[in-house]
């Protein structure tokens, strides 16, 4: 089997994420009290492409979202996966 290697795009991640909360009418500090942040700079970070969510914050934020985790993020699409087939 050959690996698999995938890379998130980490600002067009943000940038999808901040187009996710205004479609869904939600703003930073909705999130962030939501999620039980004491302070909103952990989604400011996800939003501006500073950092990504960790796996447990994006599962949060797909329910939020009313989304699935895959609608996201976003992989970069010149990475071909290959899907393991028993022998």
């Amino acid at each position: 089997m050959e690996p698999v290697y995938l890379s998130i795009k980490q600002k067009a991640t943000g940038s999808k994420i901040n187009e996710l909360l205004k479609k869904n009418g939600y703003t930073v500090r909705d999130v962030q009290g939501a999620m039980g942040f004491e302070n909103p700079q952990a989604v400011y970070k996800w939003i501006h492409g500073k950092s990504l969510p960790s796996v447990d914050n994006l599962l949060i934020l797909s329910k939020i979202l009313h989304t699935s985790i895959e609608d996201i993020l976003v992989v970069d699409e010149d990475i071909g996966i290959f899907i393991f087939r028993p022998i």
